[in-house]
């Protein structure tokens, strides 16, 4: 784990916290529909998610969908899962992330994130990709993919900011075109290594 995040589970229900400097990636509760409305009940959002998403229409119809996340993050292998992301100073709920295993095969592993319109250009969606990269590395994962719909250029940006390169287009997954982006262990370890000290 990086010196900008740490990961701590919870006693009892295994469930990970990642901790950066300004946020807090944790399990989502179904309690969370009404702020995850914010992120998933807009168009701006949802247009560019692979798969395709529907826009949220309603708190209830917000509530199923974090249920069925959470019933269907039992079934998948550590790192992968999804996270709320809050802002550390006031826990404001402001977006999600995940760690997922990209189609057909579930073989290699896709990292994404979304945030709410208001808390766009901070810098916030690549620092926690960052610290959900340093989680599946840690883990033991060798490298991780970001698919990113075309003319998404905010989502092709966020990527490079994460440190990924492009490396291609493809309709391999979600059979969709979409531009892949891809970080590996030893170039995300040598981003973070401390500089020599003078």
């Amino acid at each position: 784990m990086t010196g900008t995040a740490t990961a701590q589970r919870a006693k009892g229900n295994e469930e990970t916290r990642i901790v950066t400097p300004r946020l807090v990636l944790r399990p989502w509760r179904t309690d969370d529909a009404e702020a995850a409305l914010a992120v998933y009940g807009t168009d701006d959002v949802t247009r560019w998610l692979a798969p395709a998403m529907t826009r949220q229409p309603d708190v209830a119809s917000m509530r199923e969908l974090l249920r069925s996340w959470q019933e269907g993050g039992v079934a998948l292998e550590r790192p992968a899962g999804r996270w709320a992301i809050e802002l550390r100073e006031s826990g404001e709920l402001v977006g999600g992330a995940a760690v997922l295993p990209l189609p057909p095969y579930g073989v290699d592993l896709e990292i994404g994130w979304q945030l709410a319109h208001p808390f766009w250009g901070r810098g916030l969606a690549a620092e926690a990709g960052r610290a959900l990269a340093g989680h599946a590395f840690a883990s033991g994962v060798d490298e991780l993919f970001a698919v990113v719909r075309p003319r998404n250029d905010r989502g092709a940006a966020t990527a490079r900011s994460v440190g990924m390169e492009w490396v291609g287009e493809t309709e391999k997954y979600y059979d969709l075109r979409l531009q892949v982006y891809r970080l590996r262990k030893g170039e995300f370890e040598a981003s973070t290594a401390p500089g020599p000290v003078a």
